[in-house]
């Protein structure tokens, strides 16, 4: 299960934040990285709120008085926080707040291995929310997707699908 993650944490993001100049591409890493400790075959550090927090503080501080840099790398943390909520890993204490909760894994299956049929489920409207946001955002235009295979960002004239103010 990977398309799923992929793909809520490019819509997530793109519609809380309403950001073009981010690194979407970045942010769809940091979603993909938990998925990784599927090897483990139980959830591990990247798993963990802990571990999402010290990433953001990494990169908080090793980009100081660097903007641009900054703007790019926050799209691991971003993801990584995507990631904890798109795949409810807070349902698993141990998991969540590790190592806060004790030094040791969580013995739970990995979310990605808990789902059974719900995980195909999941993957298909993973694809089909990525297909749109595909086209919302004009990555359709080969000059769009381009730039964003470069870059990571996505057209300045696209906006998120529900705006306005409180």
């Amino acid at each position: 299960m990977l398309i799923w993650y992929l793909a809520t944490a490019a819509v997530g993001v793109w519609a809380v934040f309403d950001s073009p100049a981010l690194d979407y591409r970045l942010v769809m890493v940091g979603a993909a990285l938990p998925v990784a400790e599927i090897a483990l075959g139980r959830p591990g550090p990247l798993h963990s709120l802990v571990t999402a927090v010290a990433v953001l503080t990494i990169v908080m501080l090793t980009t100081q008085g660097r903007r641009l840099v900054r703007r790019r790398w926050l799209g691991i943390p971003i993801g990584l926080f995507s990631y904890l909520v798109f795949s409810a890993t807070f349902a698993d204490t141990d998991a969540f707040w590790w190592p806060l909760t004790g030094v040791g894994l969580s013995e739970a299956s990995p979310p990605e291995l808990d789902r059974g049929a719900l995980s195909v489920l999941l993957e298909v409207v993973g694809v089909g929310l990525g297909l749109w946001w595909w086209r919302r955002v004009g990555l359709d235009d080969r000059r769009n997707l381009d730039a964003f295979r470069r870059t990571g960002q996505i057209p300045r004239a696209t906006t998120p699908p529900v705006s306005g103010s409180c």
